[in-house]
């Protein structure tokens, strides 16, 4: 067994390395760069369409745009929202938010050009369910011979679902609740089966239902915590800022009990945790928003990439400025994740860490939800539908494993699976880049790009020929 955990954490370790880091920031900065800062110009009519507009959507599909937004958020605004930013800034200093911000805007664009992808190329199976995701765009646009990418990421997204999106999010929650307010674990698990068994049993709809009525409220509940938080030490808030910006570029030098860092320390530790709070390139959420009744691939794309800012940019720096603002993150006691963040609420409001646990209990049950859904769809790709109802049987049962046992093992082949996604799903979009160039060419002429197998006059916009005929257009250019 020692001998696996090693190999696991050695596999983790690479595959989480810069180069990773390098391929993610690198290609959401090429798709920016290539689509003109399209995904900049268009957050406006992004943020209208979750406080306005159309929520219910005018094309086919399971569940509403907002529902499908709703549903990514709740996988992506997880645990990392609060222990990853807290182990953030106790290895990388301040500025490691900085960088976490960065990840966001580039990877806002990365996460766009997936959603668009995802909408254009789903399918509707012979049961209805409309299906969509990196292993879908992948074969359909790139054709037959990639189908082994395909195959790779649906077999990552599973282990990886069980593992992060499932057992590790119930075992936290065990663990928050007993520390927290003295609950039984046992009674947490069981409590925890019955409420996931009720919501995941009842298909995508129930999913996307339930996250539509929690994920605003656990959103708004834990920045209302901490905008608190904010009145109580707005003395600060500007200087907080101000050292947030600096540090990135300066570093912080060790002081009292602190771990020290560099500003490539503050660069590392902020993309990793920022690349880990969003998915921007996992591969995941397109996966919920290819079943959303959207009849413009491009406008769900545009409402998706709203996850990005979101998770990182306001409930990560939630996080962030609470643990600054209160100084703990040069507490000599080396508190560091989630006991940091609750530590820094505690300090500023009264049964701070108590608000900082319930938190933890609505993101991470939420993403029990969401990430049932990717494995899911995996599955239907890998087996054909007939494989759901055991599928959710077997994820259900679990909810209650994870919440129980010791998961050194789980955790490790978690974070292989995840980066292993991002690889299968990165060469997918950067070979149909000219195909999500061209659709975002014809939505600035006609304003809607429907589903590829809507769509009466793109044709199927084979990838190699879509790519000459971009290379060709800007060599004329």
């Amino acid at each position: 067994m020692e001998a696996i955990i090693n190999f696991l954490s050695a596999l983790s370790g690479f595959v989480w390395g810069p180069v990773m880091l390098v391929l993610l920031i690198g290609v959401g900065l090429y798709l920016t760069v290539s689509l003109k800062f399209f995904t900049i110009t268009q957050m406006p009519k992004a943020f209208k369409g979750v406080f306005g507009g159309n929520k219910k959507g005018k094309g086919k599909g399971e569940i509403s745009p907002f529902g499908a937004l709703m549903t990514a958020l709740a996988g992506t605004i997880g645990t990392g929202s609060i222990a990853g930013v807290a182990t953030a800034i106790f290895w990388g200093g301040p500025g490691a938010l900085f960088w976490m911000w960065v990840t966001a805007l580039v990877g806002m664009t990365t996460k766009f050009c997936e959603i668009l992808l995802s909408v254009y190329y789903r399918q509707k199976t012979p049961n209805g369910s409309f299906v969509g995701g990196s292993m879908y765009f992948i074969e359909r646009g790139l054709g037959s011979k990639f189908k082994f990418l395909s195959v790779m990421f649906s077999i990552f997204c599973i282990l990886a679902c069980f593992g992060t999106g499932n057992m590790i999010q119930s075992n936290t929650i065990a663990e928050s609740l007993k520390g927290s307010f003295s609950i039984p674990t046992e009674f947490t698990a069981i409590a925890l089966f019955i409420i996931a068994a009720a919501v995941i049993l009842g298909g995508v709809k129930r999913i996307g239902d339930f996250a539509s009525k929690v994920v605003p409220f656990m959103a708004f509940l834990y920045i209302g915590i901490s905008i608190i938080v904010f009145i109580m030490f707005y003395d600060k808030f500007f200087d907080v800022f101000a050292l947030i910006v600096s540090d990135a570029f300066t570093g912080t030098a060790v002081q009292g009990g602190f771990a020290g860092s560099t500003v490539m320390l503050a660069i590392r530790y902020g993309m990793a945790r920022g690349v880990f709070s969003n998915e921007a390139g996992l591969g995941t959420a397109p996966i919920a928003h290819a079943a959303s009744t959207t009849d413009c691939a491009v406008n769900q794309a545009i409402l998706g990439m709203l996850d990005t800012i979101i998770t990182t940019i306001v409930v990560c720096s939630m996080t962030g400025f609470t643990i600054i603002i209160t100084g703990l993150w040069t507490s000599p006691d080396q508190l560091n994740g989630a006991t940091l963040a609750a530590a820094a609420y505690s300090y500023a409001i009264p049964y701070g860490d108590k608000l900082v646990a319930l938190s933890l209990l609505f993101f991470a049950f939420t993403t029990i939800l969401s990430w049932s859904l990717y494995g899911e769809r995996s599955c239907i790709y890998l087996f054909g539908e007939k494989s759901v109802k055991i599928f959710r049987y077997i994820y259900v049962i679990c909810v209650p494993v994870g919440a129980i046992a010791h998961l050194d093992v789980i955790w490790l082949i978690s974070d292989c699976a995840n980066a292993l996604m991002a690889i299968p799903n990165l060469i997918g979009i950067l070979l149909l880049s000219p195909v999500i160039f061209r659709l975002v060419d014809k939505y600035k002429k006609t304003g809607i790009v429907p589903s590829f197998d809507e769509s009466e006059d793109m044709g199927h916009p084979h990838w190699k020929q879509v790519l000459h005929e971009h290379f060709s257009h800007d060599e004329n250019r």
